[in-house]
Order: C-alpha cells, then sequence, then structure tokens
C-alpha cells in the first residue's frame, strides 16, 4: 500500500515541476519565477477534516512554496508522513516562531489553512495572523470572515507594507454575470467530481485525475470552486459558496467558457462542493447547473459514519446520491472514488469489490490505487479521448 501512496504523492509533487524545455541550443532560457514560500497555519487541524485547506497545499501546490506547517498536535513530524504515510519533507512546527526560524529567510506568506464550519477567525488565530504580519508576511485566507475588511489586521498590514488577499471574496455584484447557457458551446468533455459529503476528498481526486489525463496528451484543465483550489493555482474558477445565489450558476459558467477560449482543451474537469443530498449545502446544485456536465465521478467515504459536523444526519448511500445526480441533471455517473479514510488496505479492496459489484460502475482510490484506474475509468466512457478532442455530449 505505501508503494501505491508513494508513487500517487509523486504524481502529485510532479504537477508543481516545470515541463522539460523543448526549445533548441541556441534558444535563450526563459527565466521561470519561482513561486512564493509559505507557511500553512492548521492548529489542531492537520490531516482531519477541518485541515482540509492545509492538507490540500501539502499535496499540490502551484501558486506557493509550501515549507512547513504550523500545529503543535504534530510538532516535529513529517506533514507527508501524518497525511498519506510518505515524506514528503515539509515539516510540521508548534509554533510560527520555529516555522520562520528553521527557513533562512522570512517565508513569504502565511495560509490560514483550515476550512472551519463557522468561516470565522478565532482570537488564537487572530494572534497568529497579527504576529505573521509584524513579522512582514503576506495572508492568505480563505475564511468567510474578510481579513481585508477588519479593522485591526487590515491596519496591520498597511502599516507593515503586506497584502491580505481573501480568496473567497467575490468581484463586486455590477460585474457578475447571470447564467445565459454559453456553457453549451464549450467543445471540451467536462466532467464534475462530486461527493456524498462535504470534505470528502474531490478536489484532491479531480487533480490527480487531470495529471492523468495531461499525462497521456489528453488536454485537460481543472475549474477550481473552493478556496483550497483557487489557493493551490487553479488558473480558472470561483469560490462558489461565497457568491449571490442569483449569480453562482453564471459565474461558474463564466469560468467554464474562459477555460474553453483560452486553452481550447479536450476535457475540463470542475470540482464539486458539498453534495446535493446534503441540506446544509446548495453548491452542488449550482455546479450541475452552471457546468452542465456531461459526466460526473462519485467520491465516497466508505467508513464515514455521519456527514461532517452533522452527528445525527448519516451518510447517503452512493446509490442513492448517484439517483438523485442523474434525475437532477441530464447527465450520467460514470464510476466512483474512494476516500481511505479509517479503512485498512484490505478493507479498500474490498470496498472497491463491493461498490463496483452494487453500482455497475468502475471504482478507485485516487491516492491509494494507480492513477491509471482513475483515468481508465474515463477513457473507457469516453474512447474518443484516446484519439483526440472529444466534443461535449449533447
Amino acid at each position: 500500500m505505501k508503494t501505491e501512496i508513494e508513487t500517487a504523492k509523486l504524481a502529485l509533487r510532479n504537477v508543481n515541476g516545470v515541463r522539460p524545455s523543448t526549445a533548441t541550443e541556441t534558444a535563450p532560457a526563459l527565466k521561470v519565477a519561482a513561486p512564493p514560500t509559505a507557511v500553512v497555519y492548521c492548529e489542531g487541524n492537520f490531516a482531519k477534516v477541518d485541515g482540509k485547506t492545509a492538507n490540500g497545499l501539502v499535496r499540490h501546490s502551484q501558486a506557493y512554496r509550501i515549507v512547513s506547517v504550523i500545529d503543535s498536535d504534530c510538532d516535529g513530524q513529517d506533514s507527508g508522513q501524518v497525511l498519506d504515510d510518505a515524506d514528503n519533507h515539509i515539516p510540521i512546527f508548534g509554533n510560527l516562531a520555529a516555522a520562520v526560524v528553521h527557513e533562512p529567510t522570512v517565508p513569504a506568506t502565511l495560509i490560514y489553512g483550515m476550512a472551519p464550519s463557522t468561516g470565522k477567525l478565532s482570537t488564537e488565530d487572530r494572534g497568529v495572523i497579527l504576529e505573521a504580519i509584524a513579522l512582514g508576511m503576506n495572508i492568505v485566507s480563505g475564511l468567510h470572515e474578510y481579513l481585508g475588511d477588519d479593522p485591526e489586521i487590515a491596519g496591520a498590514a498597511s502599516a507593515r507594507g503586506v497584502t491580505i488577499r481573501d480568496i473567497r471574496k467575490p468581484r463586486p455584484s455590477k460585474d457578475m454575470r447571470l447564467f445565459d447557457g454559453s456553457v453549451a458551446e464549450v467543445k471540451a468533455l467536462r466532467i464534475a467530481v462530486l461527493g456524498t459529503d462535504c470534505a470528502i476528498g474531490k478536489r484532491t481526486t479531480a487533480t490527480v485525475l487531470a495529471r492523468a489525463l495531461n499525462a497521456v496528451g489528453i488536454k485537460t484543465v481543472l475549474v477550481g470552486t473552493g478556496q483550497t483550489g483557487l489557493m493551490q493555482g487553479a488558473k480558472y474558477g470561483v469560490a462558489m459558496d461565497a457568491v449571490p445565489p442569483q449569480f453562482c450558476c453564471g459565474e461558474l459558467e463564466r469560468a467554464i467558457v474562459a477555460a474553453s477560449d483560452a486553452e481550447q482543451p479536450d476535457v475540463i474537469l470542475i470540482e464539486g462542493q458539498g453534495a446535493l443530498s446534503h441540506p446544509a449545502f446548495c453548491t452542488s446544485a449550482f455546479i450541475l447547473r452552471g457546468s452542465q456536465p456531461d459526466a460526473v465521478i462519485l467520491q465516497h467515504a466508505p467508513k464515514r459514519a455521519h456527514r461532517c459536523d452533522f452527528p445525527k444526519m448519516p451518510m447517503p448511500d452512493p446509490i442513492d446520491e448517484i439517483a438523485l445526480i442523474e434525475g437532477f441533471a441530464d447527465t450520467r455517473v460514470i464510476g466512483v472514488t474512494i476516500n481511505h479514510e479509517f479503512m485498512s488496505d484490505g478493507e479498500v479492496s474490498a470496498s472497491i469489490i463491493a461498490q463496483s459489484h452494487k453500482l455497475g460502475l468502475p471504482v478507485t482510490d485516487a491516492l491509494t490505487r494507480p492513477a491509471a484506474r482513475l483515468l481508465d475509468m474515463v477513457v473507457s466512457a469516453y474512447p474518443g479521448l484516446k484519439q483526440g478532442p472529444v466534443a461535449a455530449a449533447s
């Protein structure tokens, strides 16, 4: 199992690399600016559900070079070992001072790496943010509470000459657009990666799949729909849960059309949010309406007893979620991916076999099984992808 995990981890790390140059020896070398260094703050939550932003950034980040994680519960450990049982050489420290001392220079950025259900900053966290600003670090936050609008934090940042990036802060309402149906003109195959719950691995599965498709020459663009994907460096996307409902479908459509026009991809993957069946979230409905996906891949955690943060709300059966998705939108579920939390390798294998037999669909785990299985899930459903671009289903 560890070998398979390391293979998946390597695939994710390779996303951060620069492609080998195809220029001739006489051509001048292009200088690629290195991404800014960043420390991810995730006190008490790394490798847990509310630490999903930190978890995602440690696994994959194009926009920032993650140099360390802060979580006193895991002080002194390797973040890759804690998260995926495979070294990634990104250390975990107990506090910001230790993280800063470890580097030759003060890291450029502090990223707030948690996604609490409240979406707000605690008193302790506020102190860390102000400490980072005093050290001259820029701040990146995905909270619903915009730090740039906080008088104390914004004032400190202004005085120190550093920036605050509120990932979830949407564009002004006057600049938002309504859904107009232009997504139907996108020629790329559109696949949404949805789930049976929030914080279940949809973004990670989409990232692994994008890497696998691009590796075999199927040009793929991932459209982010949440704060973590945008922090990781998604070129196209929108934080769906921060947009007024009236504009959600239109803003997602805008991102997909922009990706199609600029990149001319074969496949556009759309990161899912929440779950269509989850009464606390409506983002899945907007994603299905706004992206009009040709297909869906469903992520499920077999050992998760109840929805995140909702102990009285049992997890749905994948078969019921599939029926709901296919009844709600003109699309089809082409496969299921497993989140292996609380599962042994043997249990993962047994679940893959059982779910595949029950659902009549291909099933895999994006992190503990070869990425080729995830790739096959898509290529089997759309064999035309092997030869080149495939037109979106009508």
